[in-house]
């Protein structure tokens, strides 16, 4: 779609047309349907006022927070930004493979997207941070495609395998709109970066119709600096993974992806200098801020000794890191014997261990998993 026609499709969407995706939003994935059981957080609100709340399609959050992206919608800003990120899907450069398909002309990127929307699936997801969590969830967008094509993704079918509905952005907008009136705390954009430009316009969108949720941006950590400060003023919550401290296993087990410790690096030091360090809120919620997550791997793959190490010197000491013991071969990861099981106990104590003596203060430690 041409650059001006894409500003006119914008500007002639009405608030009718997104509030009327709101009820059709909900047939899109099963996994919508799924009851899960919620975190135990105690909120501000008794559950009478967030239950009227709800109905009245209020946002489920601190009654004072107003997210970053509004500032820059009231102004215009926010349309500016999605336009100069869709432009770039000319020859594209949204990743660092900056690979130069012509995804405007409908041509694939090394992620298979071209311009058009996939989306896979969008539901209230309690398997999230606690704080992001709540209980309402996190609202969940689970995005078509990724740059990165880990052998070990547990996600495959959607990230890899292609899963996903052709979706409009203004069915986008419905879909923000509707995860915040059945009460979820945050939008939660799933491997978002190549759809950029997409979220941009339907956040515009989206916010000119009563959205008021923090903006979570749930990324591999694979992100363009350049990128990134298009989002500076966006972006409430960056929730980035920071996978591999040697680019050599990110080439092996991510699809030649040899770069990623130093681009990853670069981005996490962006992203802090956006939002700064998260801390919940007095309603036990996250409303802002970097919340950075690694996953141990066997054989120490994943290098976790040397991630904290550089985040305790490169970050401020009580920057937000969720030590992750879930790993699961999934995928192609039998192909490979040295990932091709579980972590061990001690492993995953071992990597608490060097965290803790790298002096990291605000460390999420999951249970072991094995």
């Amino acid at each position: 779609m041409e650059k001006q026609s894409r500003r006119r499709f914008m500007q002639s969407c009405s608030a009718l047309a997104v509030s009327g995706l709101t009820s059709a939003a909900t047939s899109l994935c099963a996994a919508c349907q799924r009851k899960e059981k919620p975190g135990l957080l105690e909120f501000t609100l008794d559950r009478q006022t967030r239950k009227r709340r709800r109905e009245e399609g209020a946002a489920d959050i601190a009654p004072d927070f107003e997210p970053a992206y509004l500032r820059l919608h009231r102004t215009g800003e926010l349309e500016r930004r999605a336009e100069e990120l869709w432009n770039i899907m000319g020859s594209c450069e949204l990743c660092p493979r900056q690979c130069g398909a012509k995804r405007l002309a409908h041509e694939k990127g090394f992620c298979q997207s071209t311009s058009e929307l996939k989306i896979a699936a969008y539901h209230p997801h309690y398997g999230e941070e606690r704080s992001l969590v709540g209980r309402g969830g996190s609202g969940a967008i689970f995005f078509t495609h990724c740059s990165l094509r880990c052998v070990f993704c547990i996600n495959w079918q959607i990230s890899q395998g292609g899963n996903g509905e052709r979706r409009r952005v203004e069915q986008l907008a419905g879909m923000m709109l509707h995860l915040q009136k059945i009460g979820c705390h945050n939008i939660n954009l799933v491997t978002p970066t190549h759809y950029s430009a997409h979220i941009l316009y339907a956040v515009d969108l989206a916010a000119g119709n009563g959205l008021r949720l923090p903006l979570v941006y749930n990324t591999s950590g694979w992100e363009r600096q350049e990128n990134l400060k298009v989002l500076d003023g966006v972006v409430d919550i960056y929730l980035p993974d920071f996978k591999y401290a040697e680019g050599q296993m990110a080439a092996k087990y991510s699809s030649g992806a040899e770069s990623y410790p130093e681009i990853t690096k670069a981005a996490l030091l962006e992203m802090h200098r956006q939002v700064g360090v998260a801390k919940p809120a007095a309603d036990g919620l996250m409303y802002r801020g970097l919340m950075i997550r690694h996953l141990v791997m066997p054989k120490g793959v994943s290098g976790t000794k040397r991630v904290v190490e550089w985040i305790a010197q490169n970050l401020p000491k009580d920057t937000y890191v969720n030590i992750m013991s879930q790993y699961t071969p999934m995928y192609k990861a039998s192909q490979y014997a040295e990932i091709a099981r579980r972590i061990t106990r001690q492993e995953y104590e071992d990597a608490v261990t060097w965290a803790r003596a790298a002096g990291l203060t605000n460390l999420d430690i999951q249970a072991y998993r094995g």
